[in-house]
């Protein structure tokens, strides 16, 4: 009983804050109102809203295309930046989680000095923890609008002359947390990079990729994909810290814990690639989607302190987790298993690690290497918000030695495990 009464008032007070979202937007669902009184379990119900901005409609027939066909662009202000930079955003054709067509959209940033080094300018394709299940959190629509969180991080690239790409890797339906799809819309993006001559960004340009928690998702789901997907972008390595590896692990870590609704955000942006999983929730949990379908993380993290609401709540069904419909999304999102990538990779981790457990960035670890990958593991003193900070410094010099053409060492070692 107390644990309903906590999912109807969290509910509810986040469902006028998505009211206000929407209407301050200019748009909004057909009848979220009529929705929450009465629930559907239709998965069109819980996209995010449309921007109204046409130059996100993919062309006629684009399906047609092959991945990481260019679809349309246009010029960018973004910022705030120090270094001179042009910037482009492009439309680009990629694939879903389940290897649908669909359009996605990257910001790719220029310093306008010329590379001096050698060969081409390096790429840091840099994936932004996006967290979030509305429309108006993307990169592409941040980015313009000088909102981004993390660009601090891309003017650190920038100031060593590098490009850098920032993508929306949820995709068109905001699916947060879907790996598969993140996977898919990077390397597309990468592959789009190339096919604009203007960018001066030849196939040949050394790329580099990195993100941190739900970057960290994107980044290590590209690596291990790259190899069958896309082998001929020219990757020379990749290094991400924080992954959430395995959704069984955080629903014995952040499940019914502060960080609930953080984890249930991912839930229902996995369930928008995912659709079967709307038939297993409750009234309550279609109301959760319902109202937090356009939120950013700013506005879905805190929920969790006032009421850490179990995803076992949001559906009527004994084990929802363990039924054959949440088994087989939980396998088809972890990170490793029969995957694996070709190019050197660097994970870092906290120790003390409580939301994002340690031994989920170890296995991964060792499952890569055990298919005769060549990664790095380096765990810090802290906990994942100190890690983010204090495993930037080994992770971005080590991504420059792979950018300058120095070989990582091979095969596998860690540092405090």
């Amino acid at each position: 009983m107390k644990v309903a009464i906590r999912v109807c008032r969290s509910v509810a007070a986040m469902f006028a804050v998505s009211i206000l979202t929407l209407t301050t937007a200019g748009t909004s669902a057909a009848d979220p109102i009529g929705n929450f009184v009465d629930p559907v379990a239709d998965p069109a119900l819980y996209l995010p809203t449309p921007l109204g901005e046409p130059w996100f409609d993919p062309p006629a027939d684009y399906e047609q295309q092959p991945p990481g066909s260019v679809l349309a662009t246009r010029k960018v202000t973004v910022g705030p930046l120090i270094t001179p930079v042009t910037s482009t955003q492009i439309l680009f054709r990629t694939n879903d989680s389940k290897d649908r067509p669909v359009a996605a959209a990257t910001t790719v940033i220029v310093p306008i000095a010329p590379w001096t080094g050698a060969g081409s300018r390096p790429v840091v394709a840099y994936n932004m923890a996006i967290n979030s299940l509305g429309n108006t959190c993307a990169p592409s629509w941040m980015l313009p609008r000088g909102l981004a969180r993390e660009i601090p991080a891309v003017q650190a690239f920038l100031a060593k002359n590098y490009a850098v790409v920032v993508t929306d890797h949820e995709g068109p339906r905001q699916a947060y947390a879907a790996g598969r799809m993140a996977a898919h819309a990077v390397l597309d993006a990468l592959r789009a990079m190339v096919r604009l001559p203007e960018l001066g960004l030849p196939a040949s340009s050394p790329i580099a990729m990195t993100g941190y928690s739900g970057g960290a998702i994107a980044t290590g789901w590209a690596a291990q994909m790259a190899p069958t997907y896309a082998p001929e972008v020219n990757l020379v390595g990749a290094a991400f810290g924080g992954p959430p590896t395995d959704y069984r692990i955080l629903l014995t870590s952040m499940n019914g814990t502060v960080a609930s609704t953080l984890f249930l955000s991912a839930a229902l942006g996995v369930a928008r690639e995912y659709p079967e999983l709307f038939t297993l929730m409750n009234d309550n949990g279609l109301r959760l989607a319902t109202v937090a379908r356009d939120l950013c993380v700013g506005l879905l993290a805190p929920g969790g302190v006032v009421a850490p609401i179990p995803a076992q709540a949001l559906s009527d069904i004994p084990g929802v987790d363990h039924t054959a419909i949440a088994e087989s999304v939980i396998a088809a999102t972890r990170l490793g298993g029969n995957l694996a990538p070709t190019i050197p990779t660097m994970i870092y981790q906290g120790q003390q690690e409580f939301w994002i457990p340690r031994h989920g960035a170890e296995t991964l670890y060792d499952e890569w290497c055990a298919q005769g990958a060549d990664v790095r593991l380096e765990e810090y003193l802290g906990e994942h918000l100190v890690v983010a900070l204090s495993g930037i410094p080994g992770a971005y010099a080590w991504i420059d030695d792979r950018l300058a053409g120095i070989p990582a060492p091979s095969g596998c070692s860690s540092f405090g495990r």
